[in-house]
């Protein structure tokens, strides 16, 4: 790893950049993106397409301080029912619209708490999606669960409408971070639901772990880490906190002055790196890790992995389409997002159209930058060639485009042929190497940190 001193003269302590799960970025969707747009994306989904569906729970028992996502707490199950009927009614819209020889290929269950749905809520939401179109061989079914929120019976539900894959969010195991955070999930909880999970046949177990939360030291985190690897997650994700006080309020109940600062973050990223890459993980993108044999491993090592707003992917789908409020879709020609207030949600699918809010239509310019910044995000090279002939661009052009990339980042990159390399910490200095490809401004202080 170069010096401390050198990654803060590049910038990466104060930088601010995308996470880049889409381009351009959800803050820059415009509100000409409409229903009826939606419906005309949906409608020329091209034959044969390979399509994948992500459902969004809102509601939470508790809301956890960290989150950034679009959440509401409940303590009844009472909102649950009317929901469940909004995101059938929502499907049926789909459905009427949706061309009759596309392939369903992934299906994802997130939140807020899917899992806060009773079993047999779970069940006849699973087979309503099921039932939407033909299924690809390898169907992926994923499912983000709290462990503090599922049962045996729940989990029984999920398995029979086919859930192939459970995301557990671990966060931290530390029980003077959990308190900070507002998440009491203890070590005990959590290896119970893992092995409900394991017992009832799950294929594929994915974590979540956080870095640069308050109160957290490399010797914590180092506990925390060994604690997951003695779960054998199949999957880790290791995101760094992002604290947006000014975007989710909640955040102000965290200690900001706990907060570890850009430098001790570094710290706490590189030991958990170290602990996941010493237990035989494949390091994956900028933030995840997979053993051997997982899927994710397989399309990284072909250069075939994907970015979207799950993260990385091996979904090779070219439309995700999003249900639920504030759910995002992706299609060929842009961006769908939902409106955000389950109650405005609720009334734009009970007078029977399309929930759409805002959203983002593609230029050619878009296109190309876009699969660009997914090439650096995902294999931390841009192949200029490859580019070239897919839009049908000069190689100069497009050494001209990446010229600043190379000027700012020196001798963290390197040109070999037509492919632009970055050489040194790729992992830490992707999502500046993305933004120097951005077309949009970016407004101050609207992202989280690089590091």
């Amino acid at each position: 790893m170069p010096s401390v001193k050198r990654l803060r003269d590049l910038g990466l302590f104060d930088a601010r950049a995308p996470r880049y799960t889409s381009y351009p970025p959800a803050n820059h969707f415009a509100n000409d993106v409409t229903p009826d747009t939606t419906a005309d994306w949906i409608r020329t989904i091209k034959p044969g397409a390979r399509v994948s569906l992500y459902v969004h729970i809102p509601y939470c028992r508790r809301l956890c301080w960290f989150c950034a996502c679009r959440t509401q707490g409940t303590t009844t199950d009472r909102p649950l029912v009317p929901y469940l009927q909004q995101l059938k009614d929502e499907l049926a819209l789909i459905d009427a619209l949706l061309p009759q020889d596309v392939v369903i290929s992934q299906i994802h269950f997130g939140g807020g708490t899917p899992t806060l749905l009773p079993p047999h809520m779970l069940r006849a939401l699973g087979e309503s999606l099921r039932g939407l179109r033909a299924e690809a061989d390898n169907l992926q079914f994923s499912v983000e669960i709290d462990p503090t929120e599922v049962d045996q019976a729940r989990i029984d539900a999920l398995m029979d409408v086919g859930m192939t894959r459970a995301s557990i969010g671990v966060q931290d195991f530390d029980p003077l971070v959990q308190e900070s955070i507002g998440r009491i999930q203890s070590f005990d909880v959590t290896n119970n639901v893992v092995d409900m999970l394991r017992r009832a046949g799950v294929k594929s177990l994915n974590m979540d772990v956080l870095y640069g939360l308050p109160h957290q030291t490399k010797s914590r985190m180092t506990d925390s880490v060994q604690k997951v690897l003695s779960l054998t997650p199949d999957r880790v994700a290791l995101y760094g906190y992002a604290h947006v006080p000014w975007m989710a309020k909640r955040q102000v109940m965290i200690p900001a002055d706990a907060l570890p600062d850009a430098e001790e973050r570094l710290e706490l990223f590189d030991t958990a790196r170290r602990l996941f890459k010493w237990d035989g993980y494949r390091e994956i993108g900028i933030d995840h890790y997979a053993r051997e044999g997982d899927s994710l491993a397989d399309a990284d090592r072909t250069k075939t992995m994907r970015r979207n707003f799950q993260g990385y992917t091996d979904d090779n789908s070219d439309v995700l389409i999003g249900m639920g409020a504030s759910a995002i879709s992706r299609y060929p020609q842009g961006y769908a997002q939902n409106l955000s207030t389950s109650s405005k949600y609720a009334k734009a699918i009970q007078d029977g159209h399309l929930a759409t809010e805002r959203g983002h239509t593609m230029t050619d310019e878009d296109q190309l930058r876009a699969a660009m910044i997914e090439m650096i995000m995902c294999r931390f090279e841009l192949d200029l060639a490859e580019i070239a002939e897919k839009f049908n661009e000069p190689i100069a052009a497009l050494r001209d485009r990446t010229q600043a990339l190379r000027d700012r980042l020196g001798e963290f990159v390197e040109l070999r042929g037509d492919v632009i390399h970055i050489t040194q910490s790729a992992r830490l200095i992707a999502r500046i190497a993305a933004q120097e490809l951005d077309g949009y401004v970016m407004p101050e202080g609207r992202h989280s940190r690089a590091m």
